[in-house]
């Protein structure tokens, strides 16, 4: 390693995780926030963020029925398309609460469906998400301010507000002991999760939920190493498809398992296809029996997050290999930033 691991802000973020998880699941007002759902009429459950608060969303609405992920940069670019007669329940995920898609997003819905029910699940408590003023009904919630990660990659943020939200929206249950046990894992997993060897480009597949935790996954490796890691992500099936083009022999490629037949029967036969056909690659198994074994007793969405976390993991010492500055991979370039903004917004007509 190139730096101290144990001076990254984003390291220490991403291992506060399961203290988080553990606490939160004992504070969140989850009976009132159910209650408050039901009392709300709208006809389906809209989760709207962008890039990684979009990607929770896509975990949610893969799992879940009656639910439906819409980024808020595409809601944004084309709020009639989306809003036109639609009755939606929006659900609106932010660490900053403040990137320009988050703004748009408000503005759009304040123009063309203002009286729908809004909840907004945010990391910092002074943002335009968590301060809104809207016409409709709206219920805010400010995650723990130790999940409004410094580092530019999201981590706690990531895992707490998917698990928030699967706390209100999936069926009931013990949600502080589920978190509790959740946390319990990944305190177990963290240490394996590291320790692999660099490679020169990866790739990240899974089916349903875990098609988009792969997703999530990639992002992490591209963002922080600033590109240096190549990294793509698909569905189990779909790699085939032509995205398998992608692997060489410096290749590592992680198949996230699923606990369900036949989606496991088909993540196994690829991972045997991948290491007949690139022998010199890196092919890994990570889920239910997978070369790390990781239960999944409450599915694949809630089990996104412990995914995920292998992937936060790797980037960061990857990153730290490379020389790169973990917490601030664009810093000088002034190419990306932890929080997008500055981007123009035009009026939405109502």
């Amino acid at each position: 390693m190139t730096q101290d691991l144990s001076n990254i802000a984003t390291w220490k973020e991403l291992h506060r995780q399961p203290q988080i998880w553990r606490s939160w699941g004992n504070q969140l007002d989850v009976e009132g926030i159910r209650a408050w759902i039901a009392d709300q009429s709208f006809d389906e459950v809209w989760f709207c963020g962008a890039g990684t608060s979009a990607y929770i969303g896509d975990i949610i609405a893969a799992e879940l029925k009656g639910t439906r992920s819409v980024p808020s940069t595409d809601l944004v670019q084309r709020p009639a398309h989306y809003l036109s007669g639609a009755r939606p329940l929006v659900v609106n995920f932010g660490r900053s609460g403040n990137s320009s898609e988050s703004v748009g997003t408000l503005e759009a819905l304040a123009a063309l469906t203002p009286e729908a029910p809004q909840l907004n699940i945010t990391c910092n408590a002074e943002s335009a998400l968590a301060t809104a003023q809207t016409t409709g009904p709206r219920k805010t919630i400010i995650l723990p301010e130790e999940t409004h990660d410094t580092g530019f990659a999201m981590t706690s943020s990531f895992s707490t507000m998917l698990l928030t939200a699967l706390a209100l929206f999936d069926a009931p249950c013990d949600v502080a002991d589920r978190l509790a046990r959740l946390a319990d894992q990944l305190d177990d997993l963290l240490p394996r999760f590291g320790g692999t060897k660099m490679p020169g480009r990866v790739v990240y597949v899974g089916a349903g939920p875990l098609t988009f935790a792969a997703r999530e996954a990639a992002l992490k490796v591209t963002e922080l190493s600033a590109g240096k890691i190549p990294a793509i992500w698909d569905s189990t099936l779909g790699f085939r498809h032509g995205p398998k083009s992608f692997v060489d022999g410096e290749t590592a490629i992680t198949i996230f398992t699923s606990p369900d037949t036949p989606a496991n029967d088909y993540d196994a036969d690829l991972a045997s296809e991948l290491r007949q056909q690139f022998p010199n690659a890196q092919v890994e198994t990570i889920g239910p029996g997978g070369d790390i074994d990781v239960p999944m007793p409450f599915g694949m969405h809630w089990a996104a997050a412990i995914c995920v976390a292998a992937a936060q993991v790797r980037s960061v010492e990857w990153s730290a290999q490379l020389g790169m500055n973990v917490d601030d991979p664009f810093a000088g370039q002034n190419t990306l930033s932890r929080v997008v903004s500055g981007v123009k917004l035009y009026a939405v007509a109502s």
